[in-house]
């Protein structure tokens, strides 16, 4: 499994039963690909091993965010400079965001909404907040996981 599958699956909340059901439902039954993100042990996601670059650092700027869709992660600077990311799948159903509209993530199945320099939850159907995730900045880049 690549660093990117890793990063993928530690920031995607597992799977529930309802949705694995309904998923075994409507698949063809191939045994492919049902264990590429198991965390293994009642929901529990997998670690990630290694960081990873998001991108350039000039990209989130002061009092704003940038939502990196491909690493499923937000970022956003405060006014001192300070960066925070948190994962950006729902902590609802386990959607991906993919809207960001200022500093506030909206998620595109329920309309769930969470602060991007928080990770908390102004708009349910959500009630957990984004899981949050140790960030810096490296030589110019901003770095995401492990070691970071």
């Amino acid at each position: 499994m690549s660093t990117l599958d890793r990063w993928r699956c530690h920031v995607r909340p597992s799977a529930s039963r309802r949705t694995v059901l309904r998923g075994a439902a409507l698949a063809p039954v191939t045994g492919l690909g049902l264990a590429a993100c198991s965390g293994g042990g009642g929901g529990t996601p997998q670690t990630q091993t290694a960081p990873v670059v998001l991108g350039a650092d000039g990209e989130v700027p002061k009092s704003g965010a940038q939502l990196y869709q491909e690493q499923n992660v937000v970022v956003s600077r405060a006014g001192n400079g300070s960066l925070k990311a948190f994962g950006s799948i729902c902590t609802h159903a386990g959607c991906a965001i993919d809207k960001l509209e200022g500093t506030t993530l909206v998620c595109p199945c329920h309309g769930s909404e969470f602060d991007a320099a928080t990770g908390k939850v102004p708009r349910a159907p959500a009630t957990v907040p984004l899981h949050e995730l140790s960030v810096e900045e490296k030589d110019g880049k901003i770095v995401a996981g492990p070691g970071a």
